[in-house]
């Protein structure tokens, strides 16, 4: 039999609901490869990284082995009394540690939240244990989502890429991604504010899915921008993306942004292909446009491997019947990291005023002199660098005499990326786009240590092409669609318009199985290997 972990999800689920194996056996199988390749997993304490360390991709922050054998145990005693199981029965799977897990730590990867054990379940988690999915452990992140390469954690030693181990496995999402590509789980659930379930999932070699904002419920999600933010699954195929997705969405009366919208049959709607289908190419999306020193917009190429990727993409959709729309105009595109920098940080300072070293988490031992100082140490204490970055120009954004300067220019840039995908989508319009087709990231991954991971300004450009479907409300996905030079991952992304999750889902998979031969697909993560 084929390694039960290198399998998809659905595979693993039909193998269980036909009793030639057990949840538990499967179970088994996924924690000895992460005992395999993960190596020792993230803590707070004080880190000396070890030459091993660089041999391992340390994803996780937790492994919750008890728990879960109690799931699988239980999927099993349903399969033995031919009771009904969920479409994922058995399926072991991560999550990013920014979901409330019941009596299991949570921590947003940072130091304030050491020890903090929730007393409510997120509802994604619900849902997924209601599928009979097995959680099996935390992944590790970007502090409290902040960040493109996974560099921020608090919990060292960081993750690293299971295709390069001395490159980043992207951010924020790295460590379900990195999870993923390493066959530690089949399926992960990230979380995506910028770009952070597709950017990881590009770097990975894996397929990561941002659904429409308000599909699936932030219910119990620790936020970064609240207005922005969406859950999703992270895999490695789109059918395992679909599968995710149904289980997941749907209207939640817990979350105030939750949609009353019909939830699609995303695995039959995998079937009907592209023939037929508008799928536009924007030259917005095939550049990086920046400002320079003066405060000019200014522009540069993608990677030229990178742009290949894109155009023999697109060859090969026109093949399948598609209809390649040309030339469309996303030209507010070169606001969306302006935009981003600014409302993003508003709105996370908003949201992390509540961390304050009082009611749970990390709180200094410090002697202090008043409740104002056991505020300032204690948070000076728990988080890092980044958030203590992102919390001052928050407030210094936020505050009344800076309004119209920064957060009302940023909303009309908002409204303007938005207004892009109207036009572009219109049904009625010139263009009436059923999928735009764009680069995931203007690179593939970079090193650690690299200028874009030292240089926060120039790391946001890195979400370039993820960040306006934030910015607009708008489904995006990731897929792999080739190799560098360097053998390092290359992704590609279908973004749609509100709630048409099953087209992007169609293009992706129908790119997957169209290349489904191809030599490339062949190639393992250096873990794998």
């Amino acid at each position: 039999m084929t390694e039960l972990t290198n399998l998809s999800a659905l595979d693993q689920a039909k193998l269980i609901r036909e009793k030639k194996i057990s949840a538990e056996e499967l179970l088994n199988e996924t924690l000895a490869q992460v005992k395999k390749v993960d190596g020792r997993p993230g803590s707070l304490e004080e880190y000396i990284e070890q030459p091993e360390d660089k041999e391992k991709v340390h994803a996780f922050i937790l492994v919750t082995e008890e728990s879960a054998r109690e799931k699988a145990r239980s999927v099993d005693r349903k399969v033995a009394a031919g009771e009904e199981l969920g479409p994922l029965a058995g399926v072991p799977y991560s999550a990013k540690d920014v979901y409330c897990t019941k009596g299991i730590q949570t921590t947003a990867a940072s130091r304030i939240l050491d020890g903090y054990h929730p007393p409510y379940t997120s509802t994604v988690i619900q849902r997924l244990d209601r599928a009979d999915a097995v959680l099996f452990g935390k992944v590790n992140l970007d502090e409290f989502t902040f960040g493109g390469s996974n560099e921020t954690t608090a919990f060292k030693p960081t993750v690293r890429n299971p295709w390069a181990l001395d490159h980043v496995p992207g951010g924020s999402s790295g460590g379900s991604a990195a999870a993923v590509a390493a066959n530690e789980g089949a399926i992960s659930v990230g979380t995506d504010t910028g770009g952070s379930i597709r950017e990881p999932a590009s770097f990975t070699g894996t397929v990561g899915l941002k659904p429409t904002y308000g599909r699936v419920s932030r219910y119990g999600v620790i936020p970064f921008a609240s207005s922005m933010d969406s859950m999703g699954p992270i895999s490695r195929t789109v059918a395992d993306a679909a599968a995710v997705l149904r289980v997941i969405a749907g209207f939640d009366p817990n979350d105030s942004a939750s949609a009353r919208v019909p939830v699609d049959d995303y695995l039959e709607e995998l079937k009907k292909g592209v023939k037929g289908m508008r799928i536009g190419i924007s030259p917005d999306y095939m550049k990086i446009t920046y400002l320079d020193e003066d405060g000019n917009y200014s522009s540069t190429a993608i990677d030229p491997e990178i742009e290949s990727c894109v155009k023999k993409a697109l060859r090969i959709y026109k093949d399948l019947g598609a209809e390649i729309i040309e030339d469309v105009p996303m030209s507010n595109t070169k606001y969306s990291v302006p935009a981003y920098f600014v409302i993003t940080r508003i709105e996370a300072y908003s949201n992390l005023q509540r961390f304050d070293g009082l009611k749970y988490g990390h709180t200094t031992k410090r002697p202090v002199e008043d409740m104002y100082d056991l505020y300032y140490k204690s948070r000076g204490e728990g988080f890092g660098y980044q958030v203590k970055l992102r919390l001052l120009t928050g407030l210094f954004a936020s505050q009344e005499k800076f309004y119209e300067k920064y957060y009302l220019r940023a909303q009309r840039a908002r409204a303007m990326l938005r207004s892009d995908f109207d036009e572009a989508f219109d049904p009625n319009g010139k263009y009436r786009l059923d999928v735009l087709l764009t680069p995931s990231t203007p690179t593939p991954a970079f090193q650690f240590g690299g200028v874009t991971a030292t240089n926060p300004l120039l790391m946001q450009f890195a979400d370039q092409f993820t960040s306006p479907m934030n910015f607009a409300g708008t489904p995006g996905i990731s897929f792999p669609c080739g190799l560098s030079s360097e053998g390092l991952p290359i992704g590609l992304q279908a973004a749609g318009y509100d709630y048409c999750e099953s087209k992007i889902l169609r293009a992706a998979y129908a790119f997957e199985q169209a290349t489904s031969d191809e030599d490339w697909r062949k190639v393992k993560p250096v873990v794998l290997r």
